[in-house]
């Protein structure tokens, strides 16, 4: 399902990173770095809570906007019960939507986002989501001190928050259109190799987008996905190529690859993962060359696997979700 907008409008983004993050290529573009995965708090939970609170709190600073402005906001996060964006955002605004959609997250928010606004339901909307690199691991896989090894195809899961505000009134960047990503089993069932689960997802969103608006990928100056790594990127490229005749050699990357040097940060293996992942390199640098016109039109498509490890126990595959939104300066 393919919409387009004519009211919606990008006012202000903002992020905060993690300890690894700010070691990265990308580290000009965050509002604020946190130099160890603690913040300053007793566990890995609550430091993922203050963060949300701290991305919510700039992204209100540098918009000059209070809390009984803005309508509604949405987001989630990785953890059970999405614990830091419900903890986090508690009176952050007038009403929440809580929402999960693993990496995806970000542009699902977006997308409901910007559907209330382009209703005229909404005038204004925060969007926010954020990860923990260590507080994932140990929900999801094994705690970093039982220090169980990783495969190269592994992804890193990204720590920070990042918030958007979305809103009807005129800026110069708007949201263009967006895509609603279906469910994805390709039959995938490694948890350390999530650019593998995903790049299904990716395809599809894509091609369903191009096609629902008679598009070709060269339409984009950017076209990225969320978080496939470096070899999930790599199937996507070469399933476009083979199957649809579309070469995104020039106008394709990932969040994944983007957010972290992987030639110098080994410990970062495939590359970045987690809900954050995506919005922090589309809230910060894409955002950022948006804003100085470097970048016109741009795709991001979110990917989300949606993993349980007790689903994987029971012998489950690990189904994907891809959700696309279209970014374009005024």
């Amino acid at each position: 399902m393919t919409f387009t907008y004519d009211n919606v409008y990008v006012k202000e983004t903002s992020t905060i990173a993690g300890p690894y993050e700010k070691e990265g290529p990308l580290k000009k573009y965050f509002d604020k770095t946190i130099k160890d995965l603690y913040f300053n708090e007793k566990s890995f939970e609550k430091a993922e809570i203050k963060m949300v609170k701290e991305s919510i709190n700039i992204l209100y600073k540098k918009a000059g906007l209070n809390k009984k402005e803005v309508d509604v906001l949405l987001g989630g996060d990785l953890l059970n019960q999405i614990t830091a964006t419900t903890y986090g955002a508690k009176n952050a605004s007038k009403c929440f939507l809580g929402l999960y959609g693993a990496c995806s997250t970000i542009v699902e928010a977006m997308i409901i986002g910007s559907v209330l606004i382009d209703s005229k339901k909404a005038k204004k909307v925060i969007a926010t989501t954020s990860s923990h690199n260590t507080a994932a691991e140990k929900q999801f896989r094994n705690p970093t001190e039982y220090g169980a090894p990783k495969p190269d195809t592994a992804t890193f899961t990204a720590t920070g928050s990042a918030s958007i505000l979305l809103t009807d009134e005129e800026s110069d960047i708007k949201v263009e259109s967006s895509t609603i990503g279906q469910i994805i089993d390709l039959g995938q069932n490694d948890a350390n190799n999530m650019g593998k689960v995903m790049a299904g997802a990716a395809i599809d969103t894509l091609k369903r987008h191009l096609k629902d608006l008679n598009r070709k990928p060269e339409y984009y100056d950017l076209i990225v996905t969320g978080d496939l790594g470096k070899y999930g990127k790599e199937i996507v490229k070469d399933y476009m190529k083979k199957e649809y005749d579309m070469d995104l050699s020039k106008n394709y990357d990932d969040c994944g690859t983007l957010l972290y040097d992987l030639k110098k940060q080994k410990e970062c293996l495939a590359g970045g993962s987690g809900p954050v992942c995506s919005a922090l390199v589309s809230f910060g640098y894409i955002y950022h060359e948006m804003r100085q016109k470097k970048l016109k039109k741009v795709l991001i498509i979110a990917t989300g696997a949606l993993f349980s490890p007790t689903m994987i126990y029971q012998k489950e595959n690990i189904y994907s979700i891809a959700n696309a939104i279209s970014l374009e300066v005024v």
